[in-house]
């Protein structure tokens, strides 16, 4: 419920560059999401290069072979470098004010803070809802969350 509801919020984008992610752990799959929109929309996923910088995101397609990155996260071995226009975030826990927990590394603060106008789409499942988390001057609030059981926008941005 939780994928039909994204593809519901991006399946009107065409000839974009989309950041979704192979889940871990507790997150979100979207892979079924991406699927359906590499038809459209070229598809990228969040690489680890260092310690302590943003993520680099590299080209993804349905079947592309896939190694195992820093994490534990998967990583395709081959395609280009991408900068996304669309990033959708995995989530470990969300609050109703846009507040995100993941997995305390700093990645995706790092890599959003540096995005622009990119669009920018939390997604998790409705079990993932915290009623608050603390939060931190470098913390990057999201604009709005998909669940299974609906979006939630914080800013009233949905």
């Amino acid at each position: 419920m939780a994928g039909t509801r994204l593809y519901a919020r991006l399946m009107g984008l065409r000839g974009r560059t989309i950041a979704g992610y192979l889940p871990i752990g507790s997150e979100a799959d979207p892979t079924n999401v991406m699927r359906v929109l590499s038809r459209d929309n070229r598809i990228c996923v969040p690489v680890v290069t260092a310690r302590g910088a943003p993520l680099r995101f590299r080209e993804w397609w349905p079947g592309c072979a896939l190694e195992t990155g820093d994490f534990g996260v998967s990583v395709p071995t081959e395609g280009g470098w991408r900068v996304p226009d669309v990033v959708i975030v995995p989530l470990v826990g969300f609050d109703p004010d846009g507040g995100r927990l993941g997995y305390g590394g700093g990645f995706y603060d790092r890599t959003l803070a540096g995005m622009g106008d990119a669009l920018v789409v939390g997604f998790a499942l409705e079990a993932q809802r915290m009623p608050t988390l603390p939060q931190d001057r470098t913390d990057i609030r999201l604009p709005y969350i998909v669940t299974d059981a609906g979006v939630h926008a914080p800013g009233g941005a949905a």
